[in-house]
């Protein structure tokens, strides 16, 4: 008997979504499971180390692989992002990875 394994990225759709410089709106993604090095590795970030609460912007910049066209987006992008866009993408972080996100945003689902 063959047991399929787990999978291991969840697509995801954004309310509301992210509008790009030439305007075009992505609210269509994928992110991965976390790894323990994606939860270790903004501890090195300055931008965390200057304000914990930053820490959940970085991990989802490395857990999101694809937003529309837009590859890994980085921090910037996922500040950008709407309130609402961001409790979704928290709440599917602690659905997937079973945890909460550490250092992470406001719960505001």
């Amino acid at each position: 008997m063959s047991l399929s394994a787990a999978p291991r990225e969840f697509p995801f759709t954004l309310p509301h979504g992210y509008t790009d410089p030439a305007g075009v709106t992505h609210r269509e993604g994928v992110m991965r499971l976390a790894t323990e090095n994606d939860e270790l590795a903004p501890l090195v970030d300055q931008r965390v180390r200057e304000n914990p609460s930053y820490r959940g912007v970085v991990l989802l910049s490395l857990v999101i692989t694809r937003l529309g066209t837009k590859d890994q987006p980085d921090p910037q992008v996922i500040e950008s992002l709407f309130p609402a866009d961001l409790a979704h993408l928290q709440k599917l972080y602690r659905e997937i990875n079973g945890t909460e996100l550490p250092g992470g945003l406001p719960d505001t689902v």
